[in-house]
């Protein structure tokens, strides 16, 4: 074994490095869910900025000094205050933020988002099968983004009105009656932020043909507004 080790200790060294930047500089996700539909597909691969927030331990959610602050609107990955699965959801509420919904309408420190209708189309639910899928563009403040209702699906579509508190964030599912997110898991602590998803790496179809879907090679998660 040591013989091994002593041959290879180059290939080892690489491996470790390698390790290191994956969980302290930059990493990639792949999109397994639709809870982000219709921005992140299931079978995306998007590329993590793990320095856009905080430097960590590697290997650890140890912050060991802040970088930069999320933004309301980021795409972001971060491990669930739940169960510390990795998941991927938008900030869509700051520290200080007082944030309700009410049938569906975000109301973020008194003022209600905005929202215009984009079209409609299908989405397919496991276990139910092709559902109505509403597309809409949602304005907070001077950004905007589309999301999808699902009318026909049960969810969660109010809540009261809370004050996030320091140091925590409240992160919604762009398909937001198909997702698992802060009404469910809670407000997301900043330790546990992982990174934030800056764009698409590559992408293949992974409910259907498993083609590249190559058009989506390289797409900015944030188009200009």
């Amino acid at each position: 074994m040591k013989n091994w080790v002593r041959a290879n200790k180059g290939f080892l060294l690489f491996l470790m490095l390698f390790g290191i930047f994956r969980t302290a500089v930059a990493d990639w996700n792949p999109i397994p869910s639709a809870s982000m539909h219709p921005n992140l597909l299931e079978g995306d691969v998007v590329f993590v900025n793990r320095l856009a927030y905080n430097v960590k331990v590697p290997l650890t959610d140890i912050v060991i000094s802040p970088t930069g602050e999320p933004q309301r609107g980021d795409i972001v990955t971060f491990s669930s205050p739940v169960n510390g699965t990795r998941l991927i959801k938008r900030v869509i509420a700051l520290p200080g933020d007082r944030v309700e919904m009410r049938n569906e309408q975000l109301i973020i420190n008194g003022q209600p988002a905005g929202y215009s209708t984009i079209g409609q189309t299908t989405e397919s639910i496991k276990g139910i099968g092709d559902i109505a899928a509403v597309r809409v563009d949602e304005s907070l403040g001077q950004r905007s983004h589309a999301i999808q209702f699902l009318p026909q699906v049960k969810a969660r579509r109010d809540f009261d009105a809370i004050v996030v508190p320091p140091g925590q964030y409240m992160m919604l599912g762009d398909n937001r009656d198909n997702s698992e997110d802060s009404r469910y898991i809670g407000l997301v602590p900043r330790a546990l932020l992982i990174g934030r998803a800056e764009r698409v790496l590559a992408s293949a179809d992974i409910t259907g043909n498993w083609m590249p879907r190559t058009e989506r090679f390289g797409m900015s998660l944030y188009p200009k507004q």
